[in-house]
């Protein structure tokens, strides 16, 4: 699903808010449903509204490299839109995972930069979800020396990293 957001379709701070209020009152549902503990943290940050379940013993709301993270999202994401009528960019992180694999794939990145740069050569990094691609094109956005772009189809879809 794509959404299209015009640049005078600013949502304010407080809309925001309410899409992860709206949010997290369904996952804290969804959380009574599986007599899973968690505390639920509704955020704004940057021009996302993010959602954050702490505690301990959720791995199992993770998921094998994230997957059930993934569709808690979009089932978050739903659950904004019947109740608002707007479709949400909501981030949803659960036991930090999120938080650690951005560290992770920050370094990756680096590594792979360096690698481009020294060997003057493309890297083609293993297939990865769209927040992991968003991540690794961040930090190489923000290298000199290096450019980065997305090939393939999903759930196939690859960064490569090239010489600027």
């Amino acid at each position: 699903m794509t959404q299209t957001v015009r640049e005078d379709e600013v949502t304010s701070e407080d809309e925001l808010f309410d899409q992860s209020e709206v949010a997290a009152d369904y996952l804290e549902g969804l959380l009574d449903v599986l007599d899973s503990d968690g505390d639920i943290d509704e955020l704004v940050v940057g021009d996302r509204p993010q959602v954050e379940i702490v505690g301990d013993g959720l791995e199992k709301l993770v998921g094998q490299k994230g997957q059930t993270l993934e569709a808690l999202q979009e089932l978050a994401r739903l659950a904004v839109y019947r109740k608002i009528g707007e479709h949400s960019r909501l981030m949803l992180d659960i036991g930090g995972y999120r938080a650690n694999r951005r560290k992770k794939l920050a370094e990756l990145a680096k590594k792979t930069a360096a690698k481009v740069i020294e060997q003057d050569r493309v890297v083609k990094l293993d297939p990865m979800g769209a927040f992991e691609r968003k991540c690794v094109h961040d930090v190489i956005n923000a290298t000199d020396g290096v450019e980065s772009e997305s090939e393939g189809a999903e759930p196939h879809r690859r960064v490569v990293v090239k010489p600027a």
